[in-house]
């Protein structure tokens, strides 16, 4: 099952993802085209390092995550962890406005897993299935970077169903990060074996 399909079963809802390169889109972006119960809406997706982001895209970032991750989930933890810098950023944008944003790891060793994080959308942006189409655009942003590899992560546990629908699996027993439980998630690559 191609990614995109997941989306389309997600809810039960209908959603159709189209990834499209166009001529005005920069390097490292892609202009995503999303339609869902007869409403259509275009978002730009870009992937970019630390040191591609202006001073304003990285203000808008951060500001994202610690928002949702330190004082919407009333969790106070070292947000800035060091990873960002080595890290690809994928953000999902309509126009200027940030809509939502996911962390991509390069995989340590040649058989290790990239890894997605830090997957976030914003709090005035919810209810629209953008984190389907976060999901939907890391993944496919780590297969194309990253085709040998499969893909990890560590998901908050209410969110294990979500990450499933993308064919992700758990790996390991519910633990507490930061006081929040989570649980460890792979994803293998269609090349790999299951």
């Amino acid at each position: 099952m191609d990614v995109r399909d997941a989306v389309a079963v997600q809810a039960g809802k209908p959603l159709e993802v189209t990834t499209v390169q166009l001529e005005e889109a920069g390097a490292g972006e892609v202009l995503v085209e999303v339609k869902a119960t007869g409403a259509a809406a275009t978002y730009r997706v870009d992937v970019r390092s630390l040191d591609e982001l202006s001073t304003r895209e990285l203000y808008d970032l951060l500001r994202m995550r610690v928002d949702v991750f330190v004082v919407e989930q009333n969790c106070p933890y070292p947000e800035l962890d060091g990873k960002d810098i080595d890290a690809l950023h994928l953000r999902l944008l309509e126009g200027a406005e940030l809509l939502g944003a996911a962390r991509i790891l390069k995989p340590y060793e040649p058989q290790d897993p990239s890894k997605i994080g830090r997957v976030v959308v914003s709090p005035d942006h919810r209810g629209k299935r953008l984190g389907d189409v976060l999901m939907s655009e890391a993944i496919a942003a780590c297969e194309r970077l990253y085709p040998e590899n499969p893909i990890a992560l560590s998901a908050q546990a209410h969110l294990r169903r979500f990450y499933q629908s993308f064919g992700f699996i758990a790996v390991s027993q519910e633990y507490l990060e930061d006081g929040i439980p989570h649980i460890d998630m792979v994803r293998q690559q269609a090349t790999q074996p299951a």
